[in-house]
């Protein structure tokens, strides 16, 4: 079993930064060896992916979030992290990370407003 913990969220004015992490606890080879995901999901919308990261480094994004967002882990720390720019108001959305299609945090909330 792994438990995932983000934190991060917050208040940011359009054009900020935020950077959310995802630390992870349990079982830490299912963490080390699996690709892991941010999701995030905005009131009335359905859930969307938002970055990925493979077991061996490899980050993929949605066109959404391209050029503004990366997502990075760390082995060592067991975490990981999405560090986003120019945030837009419509970043607006719960974000939460995901181990191997399995395991979920509880999500931190991201208000991007002025």
């Amino acid at each position: 079993q792994v438990q995932l913990v983000e934190s991060g969220g917050g208040l940011v004015q359009p054009g900020g930064s935020l950077n959310l992490s995802c630390a992870a606890s349990g079982s830490m080879r299912i963490f080390s060896i699996n690709t892991i995901r941010w999701y995030r999901q905005a009131p009335g919308k359905e859930r969307e992916l938002v970055a990925t990261i493979s077991s061996g480094g490899n980050p993929n994004y949605a066109d959404s979030v391209k050029g503004r967002f990366t997502i990075s882990r760390d082995g060592a720390k067991n975490a990981v992290y999405l560090q986003m720019n120019s945030l837009k108001p419509e970043d607006t959305a719960v974000y939460y990370c995901n181990l191997a299609g399995k395991y979920w945090g509880q999500g931190t909330q991201v208000t991007v407003s002025s």
